[in-house]
């Protein structure tokens, strides 16, 4: 497995933690994800040529979340993980949508240790593996 791919699933990991945390609606994703086309359907011209693509800007087609729970196309979505920095500690940044019945900071703070207590599991050798940042960016 090569370091990208690596830090690929462990943003999937940290994502699939996130999603499990009562109150969660969905991750949200970054503006590349916002713009990043999911899903391109030919369309025909009158003549039967085909047309231009449609691209949808990280929304797929029915505007409703995916099976990954986010809006993006992608599990990890609301996931931006840095790579250990000169002290050895990566930095997780999370972005999520609370429920409107929940208290958003409960939920934010919820996420933020369910990602420490992931992180612990995954890596036992280090003391103090992240710093996490856990922003709630709306409620539905």
């Amino acid at each position: 497995m090569t370091r990208d791919s690596a830090h690929t699933s462990l943003a999937e990991e940290i994502a699939r933690a996130v999603e499990s945390v009562p109150g969660v609606a969905f991750l949200r994703p970054g503006l590349a994800g916002r713009l990043r086309p999911t899903r391109v359907r030919p369309q025909r011209g009158k003549d039967g040529a085909p047309g231009a693509g449609v691209l949808t800007a990280g929304v797929p087609m029915t505007g409703v979340p995916t099976a990954g729970g986010s809006a993006a196309g992608g599990s990890a979505a609301g996931v931006r993980l840095s790579r250990p920095d000169g002290t050895g500690r990566r930095h997780v940044e999370i972005h999520l949508v609370a429920l409107r019945q929940a208290r958003a900071l409960d939920v934010a703070r919820a996420a933020r240790r369910r990602v420490e207590a992931h992180l612990v599991e995954t890596f036992p050798a280090e003391p103090a593996p992240a710093r996490v940042t856990v922003t709630v960016t709306g409620q539905v």
